[in-house]
């Protein structure tokens, strides 16, 4: 949705400031309203907080970062806001007033969704002069790493407004849960209601702890359901025959006295096993220290299910895909950087060995990284290696000097040694934020006619790109490390 460039925020806390984050780390620039004592500090520290999470799971340690204005009065930030998040107190009254008086300010063809987790919006837009731009769009905490939104329409929401919401979610690498019609707690949060209230009772009946009833999840149905979800996991619980199967073998009208959804009555010993198991669990951790191990975990199963093509990780490919198309390509008569900088990466959490330090193998995989950059300056990309053309590895060798630790940040360069129609030799270096050696990798690539499994000319147009970056790099310092042979000498 190009025609939004600054997004309005009404309410800083846990999920307004995890929408400022999101936002600003995708260059959109945030006007933030709250009327809160020591509101903006929270804010600015909470987007500290989220900030190394994001940059691990975009994988640019250096965005181009949005700019982020604070203010108390409502009008600045609704007049200024070419879309607004609405994410006050959980109270109806509250919201229903704020999105009337939004809606008086921003312009008629400003979105304004709720970041509620449970009202009507038939409720939220029932006093706008234009209900049709109202909304829900419902995250899910933290809101800068999951990507799941639910959108829900009101009575007098518009169809324009729903679809112009979704390609503005998308954009800032969201997955839309579209609703068909408004109902009180959408669909996530109904079936985590279910699960919480059940798992209550179950603590109520001191069956298990607090900790038991986690494990349950945790190390079972939890797994699938990060990339499953309910009603595939049945499917296949059918075996060959799906759920039809399924609904043979197991009882479909759910008479079985397995639940006891009502609320159980709340009592003393209830609240007590509740707030002693969880702070058991915690094993004397911090909130803080817990919310880290969490976003560490999120990123590195986000960045695992893109591998495998899977839930969230979807949306993390199509973003990183968007963020390709966007990249800059060789073009005739462009200046070409010598040697030439294309990728930037930071370590990720499950890069580090027993040791603390980056493994051996994960510096290929980010120079693996680096020469897919250059690959597609020079227009290798997926088109034409639907052609059948590609450039296998021939040779490499690394060459280390400098340990890195998880969240450490890094750029790698490429220098072109030489190349004809059928090869190209490479050197990388890996440098630090301070610009020192870390890493080298020297390597060379065979041009591949996949068809007829043999070395063979690549393209006129990549060659000529090519040759481009050699004449640009002809004069650069040969590395100390080239050719280097391993050996160890005998006296």
């Amino acid at each position: 949705m190009d025609t939004v460039k600054t997004v309005g925020i009404a309410g800083t806390g846990l999920i307004g400031a995890g929408w400022a984050a999101r936002l600003l780390v995708r260059g959109l620039d945030v006007v933030a309203y709250d009327v809160a004592p020591a509101a903006e500090a929270k804010l600015r520290a909470a987007i500290d907080v989220a900030w190394p999470s994001m940059l691990k799971l975009i994988q640019d340690p250096n965005p181009k970062r949005g700019q982020l204005i604070f203010t108390t009065d409502l009008a600045a930030m609704a007049s200024r806001a070419d879309f607004v998040h609405e994410a006050a107190p959980e109270r109806e009254a509250l919201k229903i007033k704020l999105f009337r008086d939004i809606d008086a300010i921003a312009r008629p063809d400003v979105i304004i969704a709720s970041s509620s987790s449970g009202f009507l919006p038939t409720r939220l837009q029932s006093e706008c002069k234009h209900p049709e731009r109202v909304i829900i769009g419902h995250p899910f905490n933290p809101v800068y790493l999951l990507p799941l939104v639910e959108t829900v329409p009101g009575e007098r929401t518009s169809k324009d407004a729903m679809d112009r919401a979704g390609v503005y979610f998308e954009s800032i690498g969201m997955h839309v849960l579209r609703l068909k019609k408004e109902i009180d707690g959408y669909i996530c949060d109904r079936l985590q209601e279910a699960l919480w209230r059940e798992a209550l009772h179950i603590l109520n009946k001191g069956i298990g702890t607090t900790e038991d009833i986690d494990d349950s999840i945790v190390y079972s149905a939890g797994m699938r359901w990060a990339f499953m979800g309910s009603f595939l996991t049945y499917h296949l619980a059918g075996g060959p025959g799906g759920m039809r199967d399924f609904i043979k073998q197991f009882d479909p009208t759910l008479e079985l006295p397995w639940t006891d959804l009502p609320f159980p009555k709340w009592n003393d010993t209830l609240e007590k096993r509740l707030v002693e198991g969880c702070e058991a669990q915690a094993h004397g951790r911090t909130v803080a220290e817990i919310e880290a191990k969490r976003n560490d975990v999120l990123v590195d199963m986000m960045h695992l299910f893109k591998q495998h093509g899977v839930g969230a990780g979807l949306v993390l490919q199509r973003e990183e895909e968007s963020a390709r198309k966007r990249a800059t390509r060789w073009t005739r008569g462009a200046k070409i950087a010598a040697p030439v900088a294309r990728h930037r990466g930071i370590v990720q959490s499950a890069w580090v060995d027993y040791n603390g330090h980056m493994s051996d193998a994960y510096y290929l995989l980010a120079f693996g990284d680096a020469l897919d950059a250059f690959f597609r300056y020079i227009g290798d990309d997926e088109a034409y290696r639907a052609t059948g053309q590609t450039f296998f590895t021939a040779e490499t060798h690394l060459n280390y000097f400098r340990e890195m630790k998880a969240g450490d940040t890094f750029a790698i360069e490429t220098q072109l040694i030489g190349c004809d129609e059928k090869r190209m030799h490479l050197f990388h270096r890996m440098l630090d934020t301070k610009g020192e050696l870390v890493a080298t990798n020297e390597i060379m690539q065979l041009h591949v006619d996949q068809k007829s499994g043999k070395v063979s000319p690549m393209r006129a147009d990549l060659f000529e790109a090519l040759s481009a970056v050699k004449e640009a790099h002809k004069n650069l310092p040969k590395p100390a490390e080239l050719g280097r042979v391993m050996e160890v000498k005998m006296k």
